[in-house]
């Protein structure tokens, strides 16, 4: 097990997916974060099925910075309850998981 999560976010664009990633690199938030899409999502809001094309953020973290992670993308996020999951990472190659840990805020 380790000490590193992947943090899983959605944005109705890719500007704002773009947004999203380089302010969690500013902030040392993340070590990288991977933009895909388009993406078609399909969801239940406010008693309606709903249909959107977004982008995913896929951001490689440590597990303490999580608080800080949500709020970051909360901060730049169009979305009144933007999805923010995190997986937990339970192994990985060595050198990829030091350098995660080595890049992240007071790593």
């Amino acid at each position: 097990m380790t000490n590193l999560i992947q943090v899983h976010t959605t944005a109705s664009s890719e500007e704002e997916a773009g947004r999203i990633a380089d302010a969690l690199l500013a902030q040392e938030l993340a070590a990288c974060v991977q933009i895909s899409g388009p993406i078609k999502s399909r969801y239940r809001w406010q008693g309606q099925l709903e249909q959107a094309t977004e982008w995913m953020c896929v951001a490689k973290t440590r597990a303490d910075l999580f608080d800080a992670v949500e709020s970051a993308i909360r901060d730049v996020h169009s979305y009144d309850q933007p999805e923010i999951l995190a997986t937990a990472i339970v192994a990985g190659a060595q050198g990829y998981l030091d350098w995660v840990n080595e890049v992240t805020a007071g790593g």
